[in-house]
């Protein structure tokens, strides 16, 4: 059963995807994506090389991406990495994708008793949350060859870095990695993301 939260996360989403002016047809991207992909392929000639590079592409739109999606949503920092999940979600992959997948909270070690009543607690390192893709606009037109499933190709890579880049912004060092694709065979799409620390605020050089 859905929270009140997620509710408002999920409501959120939507009413900044259909605020959109430059909305990307989803056909083209899909095919932009895949020529990308093919490219890779073509320049490396080894599939661990070419997940590393969507990765890395992902890494630095998500660095860029996370101020837009700041300034639409108007959202504060997030209590503990659930609330992060719910947000990644309901509002992140919503509003830039028009899709929502399905989040699933790992264990979670218990936090320490608060010193103020309004401190929120932050999230040991470990925590995790799984995504659950049921649609992937990546992947609309895409039957992966034999040789790519061997090599180990994760064709939506990208999504990955960009989690990773984007929650770096926001102070928190994640890791994000595929755990299945359909495109693979396997029954799901899903990506885990494990909170590996809080970064601290960096003052910028010069400034006291």
């Amino acid at each position: 059963m859905a929270t009140p939260a997620a509710k408002q996360y999920k409501t959120l989403g939507e009413e900044i995807w259909k605020g959109r002016a430059e909305k990307t047809n989803a056909e083209l991207f899909a095919l932009t994506y895949g020529a990308l992909v093919v490219q890779l392929i073509q320049d490396y000639e080894d599939y661990e090389e070419v997940n590393k590079q969507l990765e890395k592409m992902g890494y630095n739109i998500g660095t860029r991406l996370i101020e837009d999606f700041l300034a639409r949503s108007n959202l504060g920092r997030c209590a503990d990495f659930r609330e992060v999940g719910e947000v990644v979600a309901k509002v992140g992959f919503k509003s830039f994708l028009n899709i929502s997948p399905t989040v699933t909270h790992g264990g979670q070690p218990p936090a320490a008793s608060p010193t103020r009543a309004s401190t929120p607690q932050p999230a040991a390192p470990g925590s995790s949350f799984t995504l659950t893709f049921d649609e992937n606009p990546l992947a609309e037109f895409v039957e992966l060859p034999e040789e790519a499933l061997e090599g180990g190709l994760w064709f939506s890579n990208i999504y990955c870095g960009v989690i990773r880049g984007a929650l770096e912004m926001v102070q928190m060092q994640v890791q994000a990695t595929f755990i299945s694709d359909v495109l693979r065979g396997d029954e799901s799409t899903e990506i885990r993301v494990t909170l590996s620390k809080y970064l601290e605020e960096e003052v910028p050089v010069g400034d006291d």
